[in-house]
């Protein structure tokens, strides 16, 4: 199991846990990460991790693989992991960074649960941390308008909206994706367990996710993979193109036909999707996706989504490589690649940091997954910074793209009360 490239550095021991674990009871902030969906994925638990790695550019987190690959397996045979946000964009010395958690625990797609607890080569292994579950209460009233800032303000977002429709019309780009935020001042310490506890609740099926960030923790519920690798097989499911939910039956039905049958939304999917399939070709000996978009429910919006998956070949690259490869797709940055940068990097008045890049895990046999950090607030003690963003293309209407912002931003502040 150990790479003999790389002395070995670490020493993970595994011991099972019962099926009915609830992961988030060992998640530990500001510095552990969960990482979640439908009961399976991974938890870091301690205040202090074994290893941290910090990078200008994901594809410099690449070696954490050969790291953990190196550590010394005792008890049950399991793979070690590291796991975090990686940045949108780079820059910084630690835009991007991951932990390998001293405690981790981990639930696989057969409902077995594991501790793995990792730790120095030779060092003394910490005592097991306490495992508390979360405990939630009653929400919180709603925000009042004086405790809400937008930035930017409505306005100034459907100006760059129509700034970017109009360098799209001229042909300098096919599609960007312009974000805006809401500074939340709770007057209350927030809590990312609970958070993560009522947006795992509002729904199941997203990748619910808490991490260590600059500045505090992000915190979120993300409907979108961006991959997954297990053994030979990838996956990957990109979404793009929405329309509102509706409490009436045959309104949100309406408005699912709508968005199927839109131009502008197909072809706003069809740029990402396009852009996936040139990325993983390479590394597959097979690759198929959904010939047509399909429709993706999520309890606020519609989405349209298309389903790949491939076959890697061997030697196969890592989950992180095909992060690194990946990121940032056209469903959060745009096409080309570079001049959506320079422009969203012209329009938002603000910096991404970690929000719309990619969150997940990755294990020593390179398996991984890893969800687009959407739907999520960076929390700052008794302040949070909301994110929501919309697809840009050629027919985009600068108050349609606002309204949505404006719906994502109302669903999640919902959910802000409980934190």
């Amino acid at each position: 199991m150990n790479d003999p490239a790389v002395p070995p550095l670490l020493e993970s021991r595994a011991v099972p846990l019962g099926q009915a674990f609830d992961l988030l009871a060992a998640y530990r902030p500001p510095v552990g990460v969960f990482f979640e969906r439908r009961g399976r994925g991974v938890a870091g638990g301690t205040a202090s991790p074994t290893r941290t790695f910090g990078s200008e550019d994901p594809s410099g987190l690449t070696h954490v693989v050969d790291v953990l690959r190196s550590s010394v397996r005792r008890g049950y045979d399991l793979a070690p992991v590291a796991m975090g946000a990686i940045g949108f964009r780079g820059g910084g010395k630690r835009s991007h960074e991951l932990v390998i958690p001293k405690t981790t625990v981990r639930r696989d797609r057969r409902g077995r649960t594991w501790r793995l607890d990792t730790n120095d080569l030779g060092g003394e292994a910490d005592d097991p941390p306490l495992f508390e579950p979360v405990v939630g209460g009653l929400p919180h009233e709603p925000f009042a308008e004086i405790q809400l800032r937008e930035v930017p303000p409505a306005d100034a977002y459907a100006q760059a909206v129509r700034e970017a429709v109009d360098r799209i019309r001229r042909g300098r780009m096919r599609k960007v994706v312009l974000a805006r935020t809401i500074e939340v001042t709770a007057e209350r310490e927030l809590d990312p367990r609970l958070l993560a506890s009522r947006l795992r609740a509002v729904d199941p099926a997203a990748y619910t996710f808490a991490a260590p960030t600059d500045d505090g923790v992000l915190v979120g519920a993300s409907p979108e993979l961006l991959v997954s690798r297990r053994g030979l097989e990838v996956r990957s499911n990109p979404l793009a193109g929405s329309a509102p939910r509706s409490g009436d039956a045959d309104e949100d039905r309406a408005n699912a036909d709508t968005l199927v049958g839109s131009a502008k939304d197909r072809e706003e999917h069809a740029i990402v999707v396009d852009a996936v399939a040139e990325t993983l070709r390479p590394f597959c000996a097979e690759l198929t996706w959904d010939p047509e978009p399909i429709l993706r429910e999520t309890p606020n919006v519609w989405h349209l989504s298309t389903r790949f998956r491939g076959v890697l070949r061997d030697p196969a690259p890592t989950a992180l490589d095909l992060v690194a490869a990946l990121h940032p797709t056209p469903a959060v940055a745009g096409e080309p690649r570079k001049e959506a940068l320079d422009a969203i990097a012209e329009l938002e008045p603000f910096d991404r940091g970690r929000y719309a890049g990619p969150v997940g895990w990755v294990d020593a046999d390179g398996d991984g997954e890893w969800a687009i950090a959407l739907r999520c607030a960076e929390l700052r003690g008794d302040r949070a910074v909301l994110y929501a963003g919309a697809g840009v293309v050629a027919g985009s209407d600068p108050l349609r793209e606002l309204d949505e912002t404006e719906r994502k931003f109302r669903a999640f502040l919902d959910s802000l009360r409980w934190g």
